[in-house]
């Protein structure tokens, strides 16, 4: 069975490093580099250098989720916990 994860060689601050994602964690990611007319290079720096803990995967996967959030419409979160039960 095939991997889910990708992993690619990307330099951040000149210095090469390898990351592994999922495909559409990637493919989210270059679009919203190309919206913010970054390079990949540049939008992953930006993420590491902002990362608190955890490792560079994770905190990417963590900034895709927000930027898709982000362009979402508010959603109550209170009203679905009442109604689940």
């Amino acid at each position: 069975m095939k991997s889910l994860v990708v992993k690619r060689s990307i330099v951040i601050g000149g210095h090469k490093t390898s990351v592994s994602l999922e495909e559409p964690f990637w493919l989210s990611l270059k679009e919203i580099a190309h919206g913010q007319h970054l390079t990949l290079s540049t939008m992953v720096g930006d993420i590491d250098t902002k990362r608190q803990q955890g490792n560079l995967s994770s905190a990417i996967r963590l900034f895709v989720l927000d930027s898709v959030r982000a362009r979402m419409p508010a959603v109550s979160h209170n009203s679905d916990t009442r109604n689940a039960a």
